[in-house]
């Protein structure tokens, strides 16, 4: 597709094989264009490597964190679960979550933690909130060390942001659902890598490995879990679709 912008005529043209469609500039519909291309250029230039949260690198597009602390409000859980730990940015946010709502706590998993990042988040003040559990998030022990963690009847919620191939996915989707409470979600993030497939940085295959595509074969496979991003909280804007790194990657267990 090829996308014209101009600012004179204030118009968007969006050209594709069925023809061109102009949107005024100021429009959802051009908001929706330019924000998907703004996305896919800021993933080539690592925009979101510019991010710490209480002093951790975070590397999350900010209105992804935005829209799971709007999740983390709705569900509530005792604990979040989350694999993929990197410099911990991620559980500094989401320990900083419990301890602002008095509620929860917070388990990452990684299959290295590096020891500076190991000692910067055991040093923070909100190490308190987080367990780390080191090994493949998809071997046996590991599983069991988090469900030694979870207590029974508790609200969990679990983030999958390790490794991003379709099949770990998938395979991480159906070791922790077990955890995931009624009502509450897994979420399997990172599915822009179909967005940004043939971009500089990224390998081949990206088309169809990677999470969205997990998601989807998961949610169809396992009834219990529908497939469903999260509405808004609270919407005065004409925007109706969330800008995002995550797209396809909410399964909320529905029974």
């Amino acid at each position: 597709m090829r996308l014209i912008i101009d600012t004179d005529a204030r118009t968007v043209t969006e050209h594709t094989a069925d023809g061109e469609r102009a949107h005024p500039l100021d429009s959802p519909e051009a908001f929706r264009l330019i924000s998907e291309h703004w996305l896919t250029v800021g993933w080539t230039q690592k925009y979101t490597y510019g991010f710490t949260w209480l002093g951790r690198p975070i590397i999350q597009l900010p209105e992804d964190m935005i829209r799971v602390q709007e999740l983390i409000h709705r569900v509530k859980p005792d604990v979040i679960v989350e694999t993929g730990v990197a410099h911990g940015g991620s559980l500094i946010y989401y320990a900083s979550l419990c301890k602002a709502t008095d509620r929860g706590r917070v388990v990452g998993v990684d299959i290295e933690i590096r020891p500076h990042n190991r000692t910067a988040i055991e040093a923070h003040p909100l190490a308190g909130y987080i367990t780390l559990v080191e090994g493949s998030s998809i071997e046996a022990p590991t599983v069991a060390r988090v469900r030694e963690l979870v207590r029974p009847g508790e609200r969990v919620l679990v983030l999958l942001d390790s490794n991003h191939t379709k099949a770990h996915v998938r395979a991480e989707l159906d070791l922790y659902a077990e955890f995931v409470s009624a009502g509450s979600y897994i979420v399997a993030t990172d599915g822009i890598m179909s967005q940004v497939a043939g971009r500089p940085g990224s390998k081949p295959g990206w088309e169809w490995d990677n999470p969205s595509e997990a998601a989807r074969e998961f949610a169809a496979a396992n009834p219990q879990f529908a497939l469903e991003e999260p509405g808004f909280l609270f919407n005065e804007g004409k925007i109706t679709q969330h800008v995002t790194h995550w797209p396809s990657a909410y399964l909320r267990r529905v029974a």
